[in-house]
Parts: C-alpha cells; structure tokens; sequence
C-alpha cells in the first residue's frame, strides 16, 4: 500500500494540497482549493462578478470553447507526470486579459468529495484572432502519486475568463476531459523458427496502470484480437478472440504456415485505452 505524503502543491491561480492517507482510501483522503480567480486589469464589483459564476456569459464576455489534449483522453502511467494543454477561447467587446482552468472529479467543485488539477501557469498565453476574441493556451500537471484507480472517469473541465475592461466569467463544468490508465500489451510466438504444420504457441498479457500501488497490474477478463500478417503483407488480418485470464495472461495455439508476424491487440475500454503489441516474427522452415 502506498502512502501519501503531506505536502502542498501550489500552481498558478490554484492550490492543491493531500493529507497523508492510504492511496486506498476514499476521495475523502484527499483535498484541495479550487480558484480561479485572475489578476484584474480593472476590476468588475464583486456583485456583478459573483454573479457570473456558473455561467458561460457575463454581458458581451462570453467562453466559447475549451479543448483539453487536443480532445483525446488523457492516458497516465504510473510514475511519469502527464502535462496537457487547455485550449480556450473567449470573446469581449474590450478584448480577453486571461483565462483560467483546473482539471476536477466530484458532486461540486467545492464538495468535500471533490478532486483535481490546476493549471501550471500564472497567466494564459493568449493569442487575439481579432479585436474582440482570443485562443488562450494553459497547461495542466496530472500526476499519477496523487491519482487513484476509480479516478479514471470523466473529468470537469472548469474555465474562467477576464475581460481587457475587467468583467469575469467562469464555468465550473463547462467541459468534459477523459482520464485513463495507461496499457501494456505484451506476445510472443514459439518455437522460432517452427516447421510447417506444427503447433506455435502464442502468449502474452495485458496489463494496465495501477495508480494505487504504482506499478501495472493484469487486465482480467479482456477480449483481445489474435493478428496475423504474412512477410510480404502490409496488413494483420484476425485469427481468433481470446479473453484474459484473471492476470491477464493470454494463451492459444496455432498451426505454422508461412513466415510472417503475429501480434495481439486489445480495442480498449472507457477506463483503459486501446493498445497494439508490437509484431513477433516466425520464420516457419
């Protein structure tokens, strides 16, 4: 079992901090401090900027779009730190002066069940596509030492937006990111070299991260496809559908007939994305 540290983390507009708990252990074991408040250029009142909270729109300030990881899931291993880009767009008759993010898990941002990720920078890089409207670039730090394995699920992407004469807007939910857990996939086909019409043993095993003990762990249960490709081909064709054993593990036996490469390969799942074994070449006597 892995234990957590105390310790703080600070990043950007956004506090995120961990008491020392069991990795185990229930989102209760974790906490942080969501803000996305910004430095203001020209500060809006505060009753005109707490209303705006949860919503999309304040006046002629609007969000019109956030795109994290370019819209593909975000896939964490189980030690390496994933960094990921947060794309938004805003828009405002006097021009955007930032925009602000965090990546979180939970009922509400503020909840006690509630988990997540800031964004890395101080300020938005923002780039004007004309005098109302710009595309703001921000990154955010997932870091598996902080991850449990229920947290591959939907994540909230919440976005806040300020404006060049000091309005703001922000949107706890205004967009949705994936999390999983990195995949393995592992064949090899024996005897090599094998003669013609006897039997070739194909293994191997699908695994995946387990961010609560750090290391990876056999998917059980899995469909996986058994691929084929000739020497002279360039395209794998299935052999057969195999499940996992309950490590994992992958076993079947097929007859040897011409050279060429085998490879096992897993379509994925919400929670664990697809992954392709490398091709193991055969060459058949």
């Amino acid at each position: 079992m892995r234990i957590r540290a105390t310790v703080a983390v600070a990043s950007g507009a956004l506090a995120l901090s961990a008491l020392a708990v069991p990795a185990a252990q229930a989102d209760g074991g974790r906490s942080w401090t969501p803000d996305l408040g910004m430095t203001t250029p020209q500060q809006a009142p505060a009753k005109e900027r707490m209303a705006a909270r949860a919503l999309t729109a304040n006046g002629d300030l609007k969000i019109t779009k956030a795109v994290v990881n370019g819209g593909k899931p975000i896939v964490v291993g189980t030690t390496a730190p994933k960094k990921v880009s947060v794309v938004v767009t805003a828009t405002d008759d006097s021009g955007i002066a930032d925009v602000a993010t965090a990546l979180w898990i939970g009922s509400d941002i503020e909840a006690d069940d509630s988990f997540g990720f800031s964004q890395n920078e101080k300020k938005a890089s923002c780039k004007a596509v004309n005098a109302t409207t710009s595309t703001c670039t921000l990154t955010v730090t997932v870091d598996p030492g902080w991850l449990i394995n229920s947290d591959a699920t939907t994540w909230k992407v919440a976005v806040a937006a300020l404006s060049k004469d000091g309005q703001e807007v922000d949107n706890t939910a205004f967009a949705k990111t994936k999390l999983q857990r990195l995949s393995k996939l592992t064949v090899n086909a024996a005897p090599e070299p094998v003669k013609k019409g006897k039997t070739l043993t194909v293994t191997g095993k699908l695994s995946r991260a387990n961010w609560e003990t750090g290391t990876y762990k056999g998917y059980a249960g899995q469909s996986v496809k058994l691929q084929f490709r000739k020497k002279t081909s360039k395209t794998y064709t299935t052999v057969k559908t195999l499940k996992t054993s309950n490590t994992g593990t992958l076993k079947t036996t097929v007859k040897a007939s011409v050279d060429g490469y085998w490879r096992y390969t897993f379509a994925g799942t919400s929670t664990t994305p697809a992954v392709t074994a490398a091709g193991d070449f055969v060459d058949v006597k």
